[in-house]
């Protein structure tokens, strides 16, 4: 599908990952409408972006009844990119009910329930695009990370469920799942370090693969050093085995000291 003159909603705008999704989209000639609760840091990111026909729209995805209340106010969306997120990092027992329901709206609801309102219109129209923004945490699930996987999890499997209904179909659905990822993001700003072997991706490469998504039509995009994707790919079959190493290989200090920087942000 190609992007340009095409409207595309994207969640999240404001962080890391969002600003430079929104960057990269915006130099292919989408029509950006940027949406996160940051008014000013929003209206600073329009301005930055090329081209023109960008807008901002405010949006607590947390909050009951926010993301369809988003769409009301999007008008006609082409593309939708799910990208908002919570950290929902750490032990279960330390969220309160309210923390797990924030978690569950902005990480899963929100972005099945944008997907519902926007299908129809999308195969009405005869054009459309869908990328949910999971994490290779969808593929595996690591020590703090029970609340976070579930959602990332539940993503994955929704965005390519949608991709088979779909099939034979004018609109698409993929799923981008960036691992470790430095300069911005959840993990970049809980200031853990990650071993160097393993390697770390950038908030561009993250941008390149919603962009690849949907210009080829991909259903499922990687987007991390060759060693993370194996090691990940690995631990989803054989979780066991990957829990052991994890554990014996410093994996949960790392686990902990992320968990403990995002606290704040549930």
């Amino acid at each position: 599908m190609e992007l340009r003159g095409r409207t595309t909603l994207l969640t999240g705008a404001t962080g890391g990952l969002g600003r430079a999704i929104a960057l990269a989209m915006a130099g292919r000639g989408a029509r950006m409408i940027l949406s996160s609760r940051k008014a000013a840091e929003l209206d600073e990111l329009a301005a930055a972006l090329p081209g023109d026909g960008h807008r901002c729209e405010v949006a607590d995805l947390a909050e009951p009844g926010a993301a369809l209340e988003l769409l009301s106010r999007s008008g006609e969306v082409e593309i939708l990119v799910a990208n908002a997120a919570l950290p929902a990092s750490g032990r279960l027992q330390g969220y309160s009910g309210e923390q797990i329901q924030r978690a569950l709206r902005v990480n899963l609801e929100a972005p099945i329930l944008m997907a519902h309102a926007l299908l129809e219109p999308m195969l009405v129209r005869g054009t459309g695009h869908m990328v949910f923004v999971s994490s290779l945490n969808g593929k595996v699930a690591t020590a703090r990370s029970s609340l976070y996987s579930a959602t990332k999890f539940g993503l994955r499997g929704f965005a390519l469920g949608l991709r088979e209904d779909l099939r034979g179909t004018p609109v698409g659905s993929s799923v981008v799942m960036p691992g470790t990822i430095r300069d911005a993001g959840m993990f970049a700003d809980s200031g853990a370090r990650m071993p160097r072997f393993l390697g770390t991706g950038t908030p561009e490469q993250v941008a390149d693969g919603v962009v690849s998504a949907i210009e080829r039509d991909r259903g499922e995009v990687e987007v991390a050093p060759r060693l993370q994707r194996l090691l990940a790919n690995f631990a989803g079959r054989r979780p066991e085995i990957a829990g052991r190493v994890a554990a014996r290989s410093g994996g949960v200090k790392i686990a902990d000291a992320v968990a403990d920087h995002q606290t704040g942000k549930r």
